[in-house]
């Protein structure tokens, strides 16, 4: 490996300065102390096989790989960890945990607690955990606790009595085992994933509940290792290219919509538009939690199928399965828009027989959200524990997603 050429100190602090400033503009930094802990931790040391300049460009920084190439570690964008900790309101002398580690967030959160606080910062793989011990080392930040474990588990002795008073979880996580972990008045922020969607949430514990209370930030990390890896429940219908997944809620059987998938769909027009440049993501999860046998649709380019349009690899869409029919949402282009980048109308696809009624059903769905939830700041998402809630019953509950160690509702 080439080692990048040395770079002035005064160069690395300029760099660092125009970071800052940039994620001032863009309101990501809003407090003073998360700007002074910004201007203060050296991002470059936690990243040292990559040129400065990338070290401090506001994207992430890959860390390590598994044998498939897949990204298992990383410093994340500078932009996200610094929604995530003014979400967060730590304070001086508070006790933080970081779920997810490599040094350079728990450093922040270290200047964030000052001398009279503490951070533990804990991760399943020991070469990132003995990474992140030599470079907090390196930059004095000695005094932040790693810990190599499975989050899932948290050994005794490392929540402190009372609780930790912030929680920030650095890696993609379907469940939010650590409730019991965070003290009453706490905040708990996770990337958390619901059927497959995933966003950045600001959670306030109150009477051993999690309640949102912040807009959800649409995000991405590494996935969780261990015994709280989320699956995709992945199937693939025979002979089509088109996989189905169900990350939450009971799978369904798929072989029956082989014939379906090969003819070419009803279009079901929801009148619904939105821009070309216009997020979406609290319509697919208002769609998921409202509609059963909700999934979501991967289609290979080589496919042999009728699917229109299909979904971008990175975001697979929206479907449901009525029996042998399936019915996905998909947008169409109508025109340029006031700001030329397009404006799209939500539309429904439907295939097999009955897949113009599994489209109505979704279309008017759709036209729910558009009059009830669009103008809403944000959808309010509850955590509690399973163990405080009465077991979930067989029927499909609007909005609701029972997991391991939660039932997470969403109003």
């Amino acid at each position: 490996m080439t080692t990048p050429p040395a770079t002035k100190v005064s160069d690395v602090s300029e760099l660092r300065h125009q970071l800052v400033e940039q994620l001032r503009a863009d309101n990501h930094i809003r407090t003073a102390a998360v700007e002074r802990a910004f201007r203060t931790v050296p991002r470059h040391v936690f990243a040292p096989d990559v040129a400065v300049e990338a070290a401090y460009a506001n994207d992430i920084i890959p860390t390590r790989h598994a044998p498939d190439g897949r990204v298992i570690s990383s410093v994340s964008a500078p932009w996200l960890q610094a929604d995530m900790l003014e979400a967060a309101r730590i304070r001086p002398g508070h006790r933080g945990l970081e779920i997810g580690s490599g040094g350079y967030n728990a450093a922040l959160m270290a200047e964030l607690v000052g001398p009279a606080g503490h951070v533990t910062t804990l991760d399943i793989d020991p070469a990132v955990t003995d990474r992140a011990t030599r470079f907090l080392t390196e930059t004095g930040y000695d005094r932040v606790r790693v810990v190599t474990t499975d989050a899932e588990h948290l050994p005794a002795g490392v929540v402190p009595d009372g609780g930790f008073d912030a929680i920030v979880v650095t890696v993609d996580t379907w469940d939010l085992p650590w409730i019991d972990a965070l003290t009453e008045g706490g905040r708990l922020i996770a990337p958390l994933r619901l059927h497959g969607y995933h966003w950045a949430i600001g959670f306030t514990k109150d009477e051993g509940t999690l309640h949102s209370d912040e807009p959800l930030i649409v995000c991405g990390f590494v996935a969780m290792q261990g015994d709280g890896a989320w699956q995709t429940n992945r199937r693939t219908v025979p002979g089509t290219g088109v996989h189905l997944s169900w990350e939450d809620g009971t799978p369904l059987s798929v072989d029956q919509l082989a014939s379906a998938l090969t003819r070419e769909p009803t279009v079901t027009r929801t009148h619904v538009t939105v821009g070309g440049q216009e997020p979406f993501d609290a319509l697919t999860l208002y769609l998921a939690g409202a509609l059963p046998g909700f999934c979501r649709l991967e289609v290979d380019p080589d496919g042999d199928n009728g699917v229109l349009n299909p979904p971008p690899r990175h975001w697979p869409g929206a479907a449901i399965i009525r029996g042998a029919s399936l019915a996905r949402l998909a947008t169409e282009r109508i025109c340029d828009g006031d700001d030329g980048k397009g404006l799209y109308e939500f539309v429904v696809h439907g295939h097999g027989a009955q897949g113009h009624v599994a489209a109505q059903e979704m279309a008017e769905q759709v036209r729910h959200w558009q009059r009830n939830h669009r103008g809403a700041r944000c959808p309010l998402i509850t955590a509690r524990p399973t163990a405080d809630c009465a077991p979930a019953g067989t029927g499909h509950e609007p909005h609701v997603f029972a997991k391991k160690h939660t039932r997470i509702t969403v109003d």
